[in-house]
């Protein structure tokens, strides 16, 4: 009898496998099509790629962007690279941060920087734009410049009025074997951003 009123009563708990991870978001940014891959310009997107396929993840079509979700250890991280090109990035930010319900705090950015010698990374909790057109929508958008932001660098070797060629451009294949270490320490700086926090992360990848 016992165990008949306790199938009654005590209804089985929903299960939900997310329950024990945090959500972070993890952008990428860069231009979405064939013309740009590979370009300096999407080095935030190359980050991610890297990320995702060393967790067998992949990347989904969604409203605003390429989502792929993957879990490390116990965080949840949703890898977005924005479709609305990257003078509208923020839509993209905005959207899945809300669909997610995921707190600024959450979020870390990846973009290229010039200011940069090639390879380098700097993390921060928060700063200007610094002339980056995605950072600057994003700041536009969600009214803040408090957010992380991992910025890649690309290197300035170009000459005068050639900026955007540059960044634009294709990396050499000498450009790719010299940052392809750089792009492994970004994704430990991602995951350790996730599991440890932002101050853990500038401490560790900002000297390297």
């Amino acid at each position: 009898m016992f165990s008949t009123l306790k199938k009654i009563f005590c209804k089985p708990k929903a299960s939900n496998s997310t329950n024990n991870y945090m959500k972070y978001l993890i952008v990428g940014l860069g231009n979405i099509g064939d013309d740009y891959i590979g370009t300096r310009h999407n080095i935030g997107f190359s980050v991610l790629d890297q990320l995702s396929l060393s967790y067998n993840g992949s990347f989904t079509d969604k409203r605003y962007g390429f989502v792929s979700l993957i879990r490390v250890k116990n965080a949840e991280l949703y890898l977005l690279k924005p479709s609305t090109y990257m003078n509208l990035s923020g839509n993209a930010v905005r959207y899945w941060l809300q669909k997610e319900k995921i707190s600024i705090e959450r979020m870390l950015v990846i973009c290229d920087d010039i200011s940069l010698p090639l390879g380098k990374i700097r993390i921060r909790p928060s700063g200007s734009d610094g002339g980056h057109n995605g950072l600057k929508h994003i700041i536009s958008v969600l009214n803040s410049q408090q957010f992380n932001r991992l910025r890649f660098g690309i290197g300035n070797n170009y000459p005068r009025g050639g900026q955007a060629d540059y960044v634009l451009g294709k990396f050499t294949e000498e450009e790719v074997l010299q940052i392809s270490q750089s792009v492994q320490h970004a994704i430990e700086a991602i995951k350790t951003f996730c599991l440890n926090g932002i101050t853990a992360a500038m401490n560790q990848y900002n000297k390297k």
